[in-house]
């Protein structure tokens, strides 16, 4: 079986910027990731998680520490670039790992954030969508 780097794209909304508000949905954010992609941390390299500026209660990261088998992934937690208009109170991810090359990726859109990535809504497989070529490495 042949491995490769892959990346996994993400993101999701809260409503207000609470601790609780922000954990439930990273936690439901990254149970999403780990389900459908049948993704251990041992296979990640790295994750960065974004915030944009209205969210300042937790830092994602220290939410997916406490997760079993999280503590040894290195990651990092970034302000997402402000841009008018855009998506608020969200959360993005990037996720690098081993993965099997054969293994179809599932990038996680939850809630308000579902609207950023309409096209990523199925199962991607390096095989038949042209989006997955994005996330080779």
């Amino acid at each position: 079986m042949e491995w490769q780097m892959r990346a996994i794209r993400g993101a999701t909304t809260v409503a207000e910027n609470s601790v609780e508000a922000i954990r439930e949905a990273v936690t439901e954010l990254l149970d999403e990731l780990e389900q459908r992609n049948q993704l251990h941390p041992s296979n990640m390299i790295s994750v960065t998680f974004s915030v944009t500026r209205d969210l300042d209660a937790i830092f994602p990261a220290a939410i997916a520490r406490t997760r079993p088998h999280w503590d040894s992934v290195a990651m990092l937690d970034v302000q997402q670039m402000h841009v008018e208009g855009s998506l608020p109170r969200c959360i993005r991810f990037l996720i690098h790992a081993n993965l099997p090359t054969s293994t179809p990726i599932h990038h996680i859109y939850l809630r308000q954030a579902a609207k950023l990535r309409p096209d990523w809504s199925l199962p991607q497989t390096l095989q038949t969508s042209p989006q997955a070529v994005e996330t080779k490495v």
